[in-house]
This record gives structure tokens, C-alpha cells and sequence, in this order.
């Protein structure tokens, strides 16, 4: 799986690049009228729609592209929800789509990023505690985004807590994106890439 990604780590970086432009987007929305489900803002729907959908192919490759040592199976489930979320955007926005579906989509997407930042924790040992808190803030965002989607957070008129709460989302993947690029891609460059193996870690990361 390590060798998957740090081959596929430029693929990473756009990931990282496509996740922060989807963030503007969504804190730019709290500039308009109306949540993120009603059917207004198209141009910038269909927009954010391209990009979500583009950023999940672009995940679903960086963790199966140039496999044949190890597919990263956790980076594809984030891709896979993330390509939904893109599919419902772009091709689905003629229909009401509740907030509490785009929420589960997060919620799938926050809890494998979280798994994915574990294993980087105990892999990139001198770098544990960083992807510890990142895996803990994945956490904390999974815990909102129930919050909100079973709706024991209410939402105000003219509040955008989903806005801000999905641009922040988005804007902390983009940041985990590209700092495990970085970290990978040095330790490629330095050869420190060892066998997963080394480090017991579960079967679904190292098949």
C-alpha cells in the first residue's frame, strides 16, 4: 500500500488542490440565500458538483493505480463517497436531496480518512502525532456531521452551519491531502519506503 502511495502522490496533491477549491466554494455559498439542499445557485451547484466528482476519481486513483503491491482501500471509500457526493451534485440536483443523505456521504468519507490517518500515524512515526490529531479532528467531524444530519442540530434561519461545516470539512481534507503528499513523496525520495508487514497492520492494508 505504501508503495501505491507514494507512486500515486502527485495524484494526492490534486486532491489535496481540487478539495480546497471545492471549500471555497462552500464558504462562499453562505453568501446566498437558502441551505445547500434547495434547488438555487445552479451555475455554482453544477461547478461544485464537477469539482467533488473530479476529486473523488482523482482519490479512487491514487489509492488502486500502480497497485501491484497493495491497494489503499480506505483512500478508495473516501473516493467512492466522494464521487457520489459529485454524482448527486452534478447530475441529481433536479430532484430534493435532504441533507441527512450528503451528511452520511461525510460521514463515510471523514471515518476512512481517519483509518487512512492511523496507519500513516504508526508508519511515519516521527510524524505520529501530527496524523494522531488529524485522525481525532476526523473524528470530531463525524461526530458533527451525525449531529446534523439526524438533526439533533438544529439549523437557524440564515445560519449556514452546514455551509461552514462542509467548507471546513473539505478544507481540512485538502490540508491531510497534501501533507501526507509531502511526507510521502520525501520519504520515497529518501527510500525509507519498508514492507508493510513490518508493522502488523491489518490485511485490508496490505492486499
Amino acid at each position: 500500500m505504501f508503495q501505491t502511495l507514494t507512486k500515486n502522490w502527485w495524484l494526492l496533491v490534486l486532491c489535496g488542490v481540487l478539495d480546497a477549491m471545492v471549500s471555497v466554494i462552500y464558504f462562499i455559498m453562505q453568501d446566498q440565500d437558502g441551505p445547500v439542499t434547495f434547488h438555487a445557485w445552479k451555475g455554482t451547484i453544477a461547478l461544485l458538483g464537477k469539482l467533488t466528482l473530479a476529486a473523488g476519481v482523482c482519490t479512487i486513483a491514487a489509492g488502486v493505480w500502480q497497485s501491484a503491491k497493495g491497494k489503499c482501500w480506505p483512500l478508495v471509500l473516501n473516493g467512492l463517497a466522494l464521487t457520489a457526493l459529485g454524482v448527486i451534485y452534478t447530475y441529481l440536483t433536479r430532484f430534493r436531496i435532504s441533507l441527512l443523505t450528503i451528511a452520511l456521504l461525510i460521514i463515510l468519507m471523514a471515518v476512512s480518512l481517519g483509518i487512512l490517518e492511523l496507519v500513516m500515524a504508526r508508519w511515519l512515526r516521527r510524524e505520529r502525532w501530527v496524523f494522531g490529531m488529524a485522525a481525532v479532528v476526523s473524528v470530531g467531524f463525524t461526530v458533527a456531521f451525525v449531529a446534523l444530519g439526524f438533526h439533533w442540530i438544529k439549523l437557524e434561519l440564515g445560519s449556514h452551519l452546514d455551509l461552514v461545516l462542509l467548507g471546513a470539512y473539505f478544507g481540512f481534507t485538502s490540508i491531510c491531502m497534501l501533507w501526507l503528499a509531502l511526507r510521502l513523496h520525501t520519504q520515497g525520495a529518501n527510500g525509507a519506503i519498508n514492507s508493510a508487514t513490518e508493522y502488523n497492520l491489518p490485511p485490508f492494508m496490505t492486499n
